[in-house]
């Protein structure tokens, strides 16, 4: 993702060092450093996964298999906008899957791709825990019910 003045922000591999021997003595360090680590640089670069490795006394392969493994860790700069539809069992009688028909037909966008210019992505979820409300869709962080295309027309349409 590019800055204001079109060049790639540089990653902070000091902080990420600090950031993780802060954490070493927590129970789930592991997790916990990695969630400081996205929290505070907006994702878990590779470049990170060695440091981290080295501050557990873990190997490469082990850091980077459990941030493939859980989908809100990202390893890559987020988009501006992330809309995450849930398409748990709930959500789905009342319409979820017309939601990501709705994305795909207008925006062009499938579950797990951001758009080129990195301003909007979709992902998914398997509950938001607002089934009564459902569908449900979480975008940047704020919870969205009874959510029918037009609105999520609304939601992604001035982000593309």
């Amino acid at each position: 993702m590019k800055g204001a003045t079109g060049e790639s922000p540089v990653y902070d591999i000091e902080r990420v060092r600090v950031l993780a021997e802060e954490r070493t003595s927590l129970r789930g360090s592991l997790l916990e450093i990695l969630h400081a680590v996205q929290d505070t640089l907006g994702y878990v670069d590779e470049t990170a996964i060695p440091i981290i490795a080295d501050t557990l006394n873990l190997s490469k392969a082990e850091v980077l298999g459990v941030v493939s493994f859980y989908r809100d860790l990202r390893q890559e700069p987020p988009a501006q906008t992330v809309v995450r539809l849930c398409r748990g069992e709930a959500c789905q009688s009342v319409g979820a899957e017309r939601l990501v028909a709705r994305a795909r037909e207008r925006f062009g966008l499938d579950i797990g791709e951001s758009s080129t210019d990195g301003r909007v992505s979709l992902d998914q979820v398997f509950c938001l825990g607002n089934c009564a409300l459902g569908p449900s869709a979480m975008v940047d962080g704020r919870l969205i019910g009874r959510l029918d295309e037009a609105t999520l027309d609304v939601l992604m349409a001035p982000r593309l």
